[in-house]
């Protein structure tokens, strides 16, 4: 059952759909097999009320079939072994390109529109959305009780990791393995702890550029990759980035002028119109060949599919954290 709040979904979407559209943004089939399969029906369930932005949602028994539209979501509910019956397929991270190949598990739509026809016939019991789908929370909360993730993409508060993990643990109650849920948060916590282990006193500034068809975005302290600056430890090149969830229209001399020490770039075009990945040739320019991070071989090319689509579940942020070490290691 799901009880909605009407007026904050049309903003909420807006912002979304911006970072993803960059409008200026270790499988299981619709019946689960045995691996993934959720305790039986009859096992004692306690119903779970979820209190959200969008509404307050009531779990009142078991979820065994689950359908999740975001990446993130989706990587949770891999590592905790859930049903999953249904996904968007349009861009799925390279980690959970299994979900996509499988044809037992449907395909529910775009990221940003869902198929309410194929969710009526799929029949699941849980769904999972984020921002980019909350326009439709009515219309989903209708066929099946409906989570919104309250994650805050543009981290206002600072506390996109406890916010992630806090989101995680709801998912442990919900599914029934909490014990599970705590596992996978305390990797989560080891991976924080490793990763300031290696930034922690280091001299080295950083900023993180977006690439969408030659021009460039940054990401500050208050953008969906804050918490690579407050809780990872990196230090910042510029303090003049503006907030806000899709970044900040940069351009080369502003790069150059930042010189930093190390340049993480996502390449958005290669991942939303799949396009060959950028490299230092196809990114070379005079203006940033004087920066400090060409001069010294510390320009990074993340894996986009995992920047761009996920924000911090425990695959995501295990490889953005890997790849923020890998900066320091020249």
């Amino acid at each position: 059952m799901n009880t909605p709040h009407h007026k904050v979904a049309g903003g909420l979407l807006a912002l979304a759909i911006s970072a993803l559209c960059g409008c200026d943004q270790p499988t299981a089939g619709v019946t689960p097999p045995a691996a993934v399969q959720a305790a039986p029906a009859t096992t004692a369930y306690t119903p779970i009320t979820v209190k959200h932005a969008l509404g307050t949602t009531t779990i009142d028994k078991l979820p065994q079939r689950v359908v999740a539209f975001d990446m993130s979501e989706l990587d949770s509910l891999d590592q905790l072994g859930a049903p999953v019956v249904g996904i968007a397929k349009d861009y799925v991270a390279d980690f959970l390109l299994k979900y996509r190949d499988d044809p037992n598990i449907a395909d529910v739509g775009t990221t940003i529109e869902p198929n309410l026809e194929r969710l009526h016939a799929l029949k699941p019991d849980l769904i999972l959305i984020s921002p980019l789908q909350a326009r439709s929370y009515d219309e989903l909360s209708q066929i099946a009780p409906t989570v919104y993730d309250d994650i805050d993409l543009t981290n206002k508060q600072g506390n996109f990791i406890e916010t992630a993990k806090r989101h995680l643990t709801l998912l442990g109650r919900i599914l029934n393995k909490p014990a599970l849920a705590e596992e996978k948060v305390a990797l989560m916590d080891a991976k924080v702890e490793q990763t300031r282990k290696v930034t922690e006193g280091r001299p080295e500034k950083a900023l993180i550029v977006l690439h969408n068809n030659g021009a460039f975005t940054s990401y500050g302290v208050k953008s969906r990759y804050g918490f690579i600056f407050d809780t990872l430890g990196v230090k910042p090149a510029s303090s003049d980035i503006e907030a806000g969830l899709h970044g900040q229209p940069i351009s080369n001399e502003f790069i150059q002028q930042a010189d930093p020490d190390i340049l993480y770039v996502i390449d958005r075009t290669a991942v939303m119109e799949r396009r060959p990945a950028l490299n230092l040739d196809s990114l070379d320019n005079p203006l940033l060949r004087k920066t400090k991070a060409w001069t010294q071989g510390r320009v990074i090319f993340v894996d986009a599919r995992t920047w761009y689509l996920c924000t911090a579940s425990v695959t995501c942020l295990s490889r953005m954290a890997d790849e923020v070490m890998e900066g320091y290691a020249h």
